[in-house]
Parts: C-alpha cells; sequence; structure tokens
C-alpha cells in the first residue's frame, strides 16, 4: 500500500515538475535557446545546413531545356531541373537515348560541360553530332562494371564542374560480383542493392552541384501478372523514389513520304514530377532522313502554335498573322524550318501563351565548382538589358557599366 501511493505521488510530482519547467520558460529564453541550437548546428556541420526559409536566399529552379517546346510545356517549369535525378525509360527504338542526347546539346550550347556514361557501348558519334551534341567536349566514360560506372558518376558530380550526365542505361550496370562469376549463376538483387547505395550517395551532392542526373532504363515484363501493368524498369525500386521527374518514352506510329518511312511519332508522358503537376503528355516527331535528324522543333511548334490558336489552320491550310505557312502539315513545317525569323516569333508568343519559361533565362552557370551564396553576383547586378542570362561574362560586362554610372554621377 506505501510503495503503490509512494508511486503514485512520485508520479505525480515528477509531472508536476515537468510543468512547471515549461511553464516557466518564457519565449525570450526559447528563442535564445533555439539560437543556441542552430549556432552549434552550423558549428558542427557547416554554415547553412539549417537556415529559416524565409530568411534564406531561395530563388526558381534552374532548368536545362529539352530542345523540344511541347515537353518544356509538360514538364510545366520549362525543361529538365537542375540538381535532380532524371528518369527516362521505355521500350526499345522509342527514343530515350536521343532525347537524352537533345537536352546534353542544349545545356552546352549555353555554355554547359556534359558527361556521357556509355554502359552500353553503343554511342553513335555522328548521330549525336548531327543531334547537335558539341562531341569533341563530351566527357564519355565506358565502365567495365556497374561500379565502376557510378563510382565515375559520383566523383564527377563532387566536382561541381558538369552540368549534366547521362548514364544510358541502368540494365547495363552489370554488379562486379555477376561479371565475375559464371553464366547461370543466382545473382539475386544485387543491381538493385547497387542502385539503391549508390542512389543514397549521390542525392546529396546532386543537389549541392547543381548537377543533373538522367538515367536511361529499360523495361522488363513481370512473371506471372493477370491483371494491371506487367511492365517493370530494372534496377530495383530505389530510382522510382528518388527521381524527381520520371518520363515514358513510347513510340506511338511512323511518319511515311510514300511508301519510304521518314520519322517516327512518339509521345512522353510524365508519370512523375515533382516540381509540377504530373500525368500531362507530350508529342513530338523524331525525324531520321538527311539533314532533318532527331526532334522536330518546328514540327512541335506548329502542333502548339495550332493548340494554342496562335496558328489559324484553315482545312488543310495553315497561316500565322495573315500568312500562308503552307499546305498540309509537313510543307508548312518545312516552311518553319527555312524561315527561322517566323518560327522565332511563333515560339515566343507560343512560350507567353502556356507561360512557359525562356530557354535564356534558365541557362546553367559556368562550369565551376559551387561557391557560397554570400560570395554570387547579387541578382541586380545583372542590368536591365539581361546580359548575363544571355550567357555574357558575369565577372567583366558588370565592371564597364558601373564605372560609367560613376563617370555619369561625377559629371552630374
Amino acid at each position: 500500500m506505501v510503495s503503490a501511493k509512494f508511486g503514485v505521488s512520485s508520479g505525480k510530482s515528477r509531472g508536476n515538475g515537468k510543468g512547471n519547467d515549461n511553464a516557466t520558460l518564457s519565449a525570450s529564453d526559447k528563442q535564445k535557446a533555439m539560437e543556441l541550437a542552430l549556432s552549434q548546428v552550423e558549428k558542427q556541420f557547416g554554415k547553412g545546413a539549417i537556415m529559416r526559409l524565409g530568411e534564406s536566399h531561395v530563388v526558381d529552379v534552374e532548368i536545362i531545356p529539352t530542345g523540344c517546346i511541347s515537353l518544356d510545356a509538360a514538364l510545366g517549369i520549362g525543361g529538365i531541373p537542375r540538381g535532380r535525378v532524371i528518369e527516362m525509360f521505355g521500350p526499345e527504338s522509342a527514343g530515350k537515348t536521343m532525347t537524352a542526347l537533345h537536352v546534353v546539346a542544349e545545356a552546352q550550347m549555353r555554355g554547359g560541360t556534359a558527361a556521357f556514361i556509355d554502359a552500353e557501348h553503343a554511342l553513335d558519334v555522328s548521330f549525336a553530332r548531327k543531334l547537335g551534341v558539341d562531341v569533341e567536349n563530351l566527357l564519355v566514360a565506358q565502365p567495365d562494371s556497374g561500379e565502376e560506372a557510378l563510382e565515375i558518376t559520383d566523383t564527377l558530380v563532387r566536382s561541381g564542374a558538369i552540368d549534366i550526365i547521362v548514364v544510358d542505361s541502368v540494365a547495363a550496370l552489370v554488379p562486379r560480383a555477376e561479371l565475375e562469376g559464371e553464366m547461370g549463376d543466382a545473382q539475386m538483387g544485387l543491381q538493385a542493392r547497387l542502385m539503391s547505395q549508390a542512389l543514397r550517395k549521390l542525392t546529396g551532392s546532386i543537389q549541392k552541384s547543381k548537377t543533373t542526373v538522367i538515367f536511361i532504363n529499360q523495361l522488363r515484363m513481370k512473371i506471372g501478372v493477370m491483371f494491371g501493368n506487367p511492365e517493370t524498369t530494372t534496377g530495383g525500386r530505389a530510382l522510382c523514389f528518388y527521381a524527381s521527374v520520371r518520363l515514358d518514352i513510347r513510340g506511338i506510329g511512323n511518319i511515311k513520304d510514300g511508301d519510304e518511312v521518314i520519322g517516327r511519332r512518339t509521345r512522353i508522358k510524365v508519370v512523375k514530377n515533382k516540381m509540377a503537376p504530373p500525368f500531362k503528355e507530350a508529342e513530338f516527331d523524331i525525324m531520321f532522313r538527311g539533314d532533318d535528324v532527331g526532334i522536330s522543333k518546328e514540327g512541335s511548334l506548329l502542333d502548339l502554335g495550332v493548340e494554342s490558336q496562335i496558328v489559324e489552320k484553315s482545312g488543310t491550310w495553315f497561316s500565322y498573322g495573315g500568312e500562308r505557312l503552307g499546305q498540309g502539315r509537313e510543307n508548312a513545317r518545312l516552311y518553319l524550318r527555312e524561315n527561322s525569323d517566323i518560327a522565332t516569333r511563333i515560339e515566343n508568343e507560343v512560350r507567353k501563351v502556356l507561360c512557359i519559361p525562356l530557354a535564356d533565362k534558365a541557362a546553367p552557370e559556368d562550369s565551376a565548382p559551387p561557391v557560397a551564396p554570400s560570395t554570387q553576383t547579387p541578382p541586380e547586378s545583372a542590368g536591365s538589358d539581361g546580359a548575363v542570362a544571355e550567357g555574357t561574362n558575369k565577372k567583366t560586362d558588370p565592371g564597364p557599366k558601373a564605372g560609367s554610372k560613376q563617370r555619369e554621377k561625377a559629371a552630374a
């Protein structure tokens, strides 16, 4: 009886003691305790390890355009986000590698550095050159094992000097244990464990270095699936979770000139998107005859122009601003290809109507290791003429402008 009473009374005293301690802690004391905790975190893990979102310099998501305006519109932010993991998957000959190479070309045109991890050992250099890739400055690795490929990727990401890395493909990342074994040996879950470990290591450094890493993946079929979609991707489920954007790429039909197949109609569905609303689709033409190779930018522009009522379609005729572009979609597309000034005007209007950011405003930064936020050039120094956004030198351009302003003040 005594022990029971003692237990109850002691429990009450302990509860009252805690309640009194919390009650006596004033708002100023809580603020001081929080500041002390924040300072300890920054001292142990470095400045910027924890911050108030309202006080930190939060900027819009930086992007790399895909080279296809319809895909930029489907992504919702105008392109592929920087500092994120992207997965492109689909059946064979759907255009996965070609779409990734278009993104590489766009990044290089904006002064970025690109790397291609060719795990399949099947990169066509001449085809990449036709797509606009600067193959002379493209970093290419053909690793012997999956561990080697992912270690190379990790090293390049941590350098902070690479803007985009393409890994082609996840299915070809063969674990070293499988290479050293014999044909027919059961190797359960080796590739899934490899991808899971690699993505855990890569995600943080990818975000800090603003490097976009695109994983190209293949499809496999689940065994014994009676209902639902039997398709699945290789490498386990880790990539599905770590990817900020997942693109399902499918060919939906051939484009013919008489009996000759000159292209392929392709549909991309954004099945996952952490940056904008998902499940949007983009359709475009992939051409592969002569110099007209790759994603048809003019075809996508024509489709979106008609959809947004910027380009008028009357019967089989297409017109813009009272000027006829051609009879039939193919003739109108070729007209826009030959008249780039009209295509540029239509593109600017389409971007304005669909709220797609202009590509030059989202250009990648110079290929250099990331610097601390305190040392970055403030947005105001870019000038009203957008010199920095157009890819001019950030260090040398503001100087003469500042000097001219000082001379004007002195003259006044």
